[in-house]
């Protein structure tokens, strides 16, 4: 999730992500999604598993900036918000 293009990022997993999105472009949840009004989803990611999806969050959290905004730029490179394609894409 983001603010804007190249903004303030969020990596997080859930097994709703239509539902999980949805919550942070509507401030449902307090906390960083909320205070750095982050509503565009600008990437998804698909695991077999909790535990593979969970893992990647820890490996993406891990990585420098850089490397996560060229992840973005590789599969969104004009960081459209994904909310509205999420039937498509998962």
């Amino acid at each position: 999730m983001t603010n804007k293009a190249c903004g303030v990022l969020y990596i997080g997993q859930t097994d709703d992500m239509a539902k999980r999105a949805w919550q942070h472009r509507n401030h449902c949840v307090e906390g960083f999604t909320d205070r750095y009004n982050l509503e565009k989803l600008v990437l998804v990611e698909m695991h077999q598993s909790r535990e593979a999806a969970k893992a990647r969050e820890r490996q993406l959290k891990g990585w420098k900036r850089a490397w996560k905004v060229a992840l973005i730029e590789e599969n969104n490179p004009d960081w459209l918000d994904l909310y509205n394609q999420l039937g498509d894409l998962i």
